[in-house]
């Protein structure tokens, strides 16, 4: 009895890795961007470019839960005075932070798949002077400027054709609430990473 009761043991052993490595699912995805916002909060609209990362978790094979956050950097406007020779440049000084969680629902199989996501979180307007740097680190703890609720619908592209490195390029409605509703378009582009 023992004999047989050592066998079942090497054996459970043995085949127990075996089992789960049939499980070949992916366990999450990381991945950093660079974004265009389409700022609809000034008069005429103004865009700005950042960048920002993501991490989401799967809770299915096609459904995860992600977490991301993009800092759009400060603009500068051209004036063009009257006489039509002379102009000059000014920094507007405003930046945004974005913050959002929520699910993404992948469509497809393979290297090539699209997918939609509808995420809620906060937008951090601040007009500040400081440096990208200190000002971003000021932003991330929410003291500086105006938050506000957002939520945020999306499609996107995502392309894995060199194994758990791949593209991903996403489409979206950055809405937030403040002092009504303000739709923004939102584009952002870069690699992810499967793990």
């Amino acid at each position: 009895m023992k004999r047989y009761l050592a066998l079942t043991v090497i054996l459970f052993l043995f085949t127990t890795p075996a089992l789960f490595a049939q499980n070949h699912e992916d366990h999450g995805e990381a991945g950093i961007f660079a974004e265009y916002f389409r700022f609809e909060g000034t008069s005429p609209a103004s865009n700005f470019v950042g960048i920002g990362g993501r991490a989401a978790i799967n809770m299915r094979p096609d459904i995860e839960l992600e977490a991301e956050m993009g800092y759009d950097f400060e603009r500068n406007f051209t004036n063009t005075f009257t006489n039509g020779f002379s102009s000059s440049f000014s920094n507007s000084k405003l930046r945004t932070l974005h913050g959002l969680f929520g699910p993404k629902m992948d469509f497809g199989s393979g290297a090539l798949r699209w997918f939609v996501t509808g995420k809620v979180g906060f937008e951090n307007l601040a007009v500040t002077n400081k440096g990208v740097p200190t000002g971003f680190i000021s932003q991330v703890g929410l003291n500086t400027g105006t938050t506000a609720f957002e939520v945020y619908p999306g499609v996107g592209l995502e392309a894995f054709f060199a194994g758990p490195f791949g593209v991903r390029v996403e489409v979206g409605d950055n809405i937030y609430m403040s002092s009504g509703v303000h739709n923004n378009l939102r584009i952002s582009f870069g690699p992810q990473f499967r793990f």
